[in-house]
């Protein structure tokens, strides 16, 4: 008996529905799950019409539709590894189990350049932690910028970075370093600093769902408040950021463990309309005012 694309796709629809799979690595539901996953397996275009449902799969393409949602959901491999592909703010990038799946509410605030927090447009920025290499490579297309340096320290992180610099023909305005943020960089400084580093506490990596598991620990835990780099960071920046220099860090829900280790400072939070939290910027004259603080508090970690 032939089955439709339509009647694989409603089939992994159901079957992810009753297995109760975590949604929130580029889907949100099962229908977009299913389609993405069914698409993907079949190696056909994600883009489909009515006409195209109806196409009868091949055995070699419905097996591989078993084999990958056996994968989703009794292994619990999120789909953008399974597709070596994901989107971020409207761009693809190729992704793999070395970096965590680009997820970042941060596609909003690049979308709408830093505003109105970042006064000017800069040119030059740095994207500390940068994994896959989305946030710094979006900046560099969404916003213009002429030089964009990107940081890790996983050399898969870097090779996965520097593809996606390539896919995108970045090479003469975005480079990725080894640097333990800022530690292998040479004496510089970004009119933008941008990170959305390692941020999760021991209690919630607990918490997760199984899917998480499929991501590097070391992009997700940051200690015990999950606030080990972000306190790094802060003590070093005002050395970093240019006189009119802005910094925006995302620390999700660490952000009531950082507001209460450091109440005095005046971190702007700021407003995501498309869902997300826990993303403060501080400008290069907080930076420096608070520095000495900064860098007693993390040397007190």
């Amino acid at each position: 008996m032939s089955t439709t694309l339509l009647q694989s796709i409603e089939a992994a629809e159901h079957a992810l529905t009753e297995a109760q799979v975590h949604f929130g690595h580029g889907t949100d539901n099962a229908w977009d799950e299913a389609v993405f996953l069914v698409l993907g397996a079949s190696g056909l275009a994600l883009e489909t019409n009515q006409e195209q449902l109806q196409t009868v799969l091949t055995n070699t393409q419905l097996s591989a539709v078993s084999q990958w949602l056996s994968q989703r959901i009794n292994q619990r491999v999120p789909l953008p590894y399974l597709l070596g592909e994901t989107w971020f703010a409207g761009i693809p990038f190729a992704v793999s189990e070395a970096v965590i799946i680009p997820r970042s509410p941060m596609a909003e605030l690049i979308a709408e350049h830093f505003s109105p927090s970042l006064k000017q447009a800069p040119q030059k920025a740095l994207d500390l932690c940068c994994g896959s290499g989305c946030i710094g490579i979006a900046m560099a297309l969404h916003m213009e910028i002429p030089q964009v340096d990107m940081v890790d320290i996983e050399p898969a992180a870097l090779t996965l970075s520097q593809r996606n610099i390539d896919i995108h023909g970045l090479g003469e305005s975005v480079s990725v370093y080894d640097s333990n943020l800022f530690a292998g960089l040479e004496p510089a400084q970004y009119d933008l600093i941008v990170s959305n580093p390692p941020y999760v506490d021991a209690k919630d990596y607990h918490d997760m769902p199984a899917e998480f598991a499929h991501e590097p620990k070391l992009a997700l835990v940051s200690g015990d408040d999950g606030l080990d780099l972000t306190a790094l960071m802060l003590s070093q920046a005002a050395d970093w950021l240019t006189d009119q220099g802005l910094i925006v860090i995302e620390v999700g829900n660490s952000e009531v463990a950082l507001q209460a280790a450091l109440p005095e400072v005046p971190f702007l939070w700021l407003e995501l309309s498309q869902g997300g939290n826990g993303i403060f910027c501080l400008t290069a004259a907080q930076c420096k005012q608070y520095q000495g603080r900064f860098s007693a508090w993390q040397a007190s970690r």
